[in-house]
């Protein structure tokens, strides 16, 4: 069952969503990720399996106070790194976390999104691709 962690604060962030989705390993998820936005942009680091995994991939260097973090269990597309969240739309201009299924996912990828290039096999990806295609257009 997925999960949603985030912080807005003056503390960094990192540590505080990482121990927030490890309090939510209970409800059982199969791959994790965290953004974090700073003044060179919004951070991301995601990958398959336990949150201690994340941890390791996580670059303690990137100093941030904004952040969100999910924990998923995979409706659309395998558990591995492409597929975790967070996803960004194709400029990075929009981040997103989501729990839930879209179920016209297909329908919507081709009416708005024929010629998109998805990187993921996620429906959530496809929020972020039609925040951007609409306030682009």
């Amino acid at each position: 069952m997925c999960g949603i962690v985030g912080y807005i604060g003056g503390q960094d962030v990192k540590d505080i969503l990482l121990n927030g989705l490890e309090k939510l390993e209970y409800r059982g998820y199969d791959s994790a990720g965290i953004a974090v936005v700073n003044e060179a942009g919004v951070h991301i680091f995601k990958d398959k399996g336990r949150i201690a995994h994340l941890r390791t991939v996580v670059d303690e260097s990137v100093l941030s106070t904004v952040g969100i973090g999910h924990t998923r269990r995979a409706t659309h597309g395998a558990p591995n790194q492409r597929n975790s969240h967070p996803h960004q739309s194709s400029t990075g201009r929009f981040t997103i976390v989501h729990n839930g299924v879209i179920e016209n996912e297909l329908e919507l990828r081709q009416e708005f999104l024929p010629n998109y290039n998805f990187i993921s096999d996620t429906d959530t990806e496809v929020i972020a691709a039609l925040i951007e295609h609409f306030v682009l257009c």
